[in-house]
């Protein structure tokens, strides 16, 4: 099974945890557990954002800011398999970028030319916004100066900010643009409907619709695993090796 854990500080990173049933789910026979783990979590940020907080139409144009980690990858697979019509993925990362088309991509756009940002992605519906801080600032800048028609609506959506905590938007963006911004998480989304989306997240990870690295480890190691850095792509999985029962 796979569970959502309450708020809490006891976490699930042990032999054995306390699980509610009402926060889990039963995952697909024949599924690899390793893989699963890897990908839930990353994978949950986007498929969320687009099924609870905006329900993606087919055809849709999706930017992914902050497309070259673990999550921005997934998030350009799982637009892609909700139906967007087109996925633009732009980050840091040269070589990672140029691996996205594999992916799904459409179009990749290096951060930091806001220009270039701006003619690729102007006319997107949605942005999943994994960096927030100063990228997520020019990019809002960029998108709404190239933006034809600025009465259609262009739905953000702020998952991660891994470019810092704070964003300063100019007010003239929203009163110019019909831009609307909206967060992804657990509060946002309550539990129920979450752990209603997991079923169809875990058969699309066995199904092989997502790129999954999964390197797992014997949760007896978790202190090397933990001093030394995975490859880029690679999600370590602490295994348990205690027999696990049930009541």
């Amino acid at each position: 099974m796979y569970f959502v854990l309450p708020d809490t500080t006891r976490g699930s990173m042990a032999e054995q945890t306390v699980v509610d049933r009402r926060r889990s789910v039963a995952l697909p026979p024949g599924g690899d557990a390793a893989t699963i783990a890897a990908a839930m979590n990353p994978a949950m940020s986007a498929w969320i954002a687009l099924r609870a907080r905006v329900a993606i139409r087919p055809g849709q144009r999706v930017l992914v800011l902050g497309a070259t980690g673990n999550a921005g990858r997934m998030a350009v697979e799982i637009a892609k398999h909700l139906g967007a019509g087109q996925v633009i993925g732009a980050g840091r990362d040269a070589e990672r970028l140029a691996t996205l088309g594999k992916l799904g991509a459409d179009v990749v756009v290096p951060l930091g030319d806001a220009d270039a940002l701006g003619a690729a992605a102007s006319e997107v519906d949605i942005v999943l916004d994994y960096l927030w801080g100063a990228p997520a600032e020019h990019a809002v800048r960029a998108l709404v100066t190239h933006r034809r028609d600025r009465g259609r609506a262009l739905d953000w959506i702020q998952i991660g900010a891994v470019a810092g905590p704070d964003l300063a938007l100019p007010s003239a963006a929203l009163r110019s643009a019909n831009l609307r911004f909206m967060g992804s998480g657990q509060g946002s989304v309550g539990t129920a409907a979450i752990v209603a989306e997991l079923p169809a997240l875990a058969a699309a990870i066995t199904a092989g619709t997502l790129t999954v690295d999964a390197a797992p480890v014997p949760l007896s190691q978790v202190e090397t695993a933990w001093s030394v850095p995975a490859e880029p792509g690679r999600r370590v999985v602490l295994e348990p090796r205690s027999p696990i029962r049930y009541r």
